[in-house]
């Protein structure tokens, strides 16, 4: 589709890419400065709605909490 930005976090489809630190804070600077389309070579705004929905759950799997973790194990004694 032209004009989105399709995640790839396996980097496996064909094509030109762009790398971007996994944080939000990294795409809104790219956003505002308009890194993304110089860094394709594209003209025209781009929709970066799938990439920003991938962060998101990036960041959320990164960010669980230790208690949770910890509360699931079974205790073996």
């Amino acid at each position: 589709m032209d004009g989105v930005l399709t995640p790839d976090p396996r980097r496996r489809l064909p094509g030109r890419g762009a790398w971007l630190h996994p944080a939000l804070e990294c795409l809104d600077r790219a956003e505002r400065r308009s890194a993304i389309p110089r860094a394709l070579r594209v003209t025209g705004p781009l929709d970066t709605t799938a990439v920003r929905e991938q962060l998101n759950v990036a960041i959320g799997a990164r960010e669980t909490p230790a208690s949770d973790i910890a509360e699931s194990k079974v205790d073996p004694s």
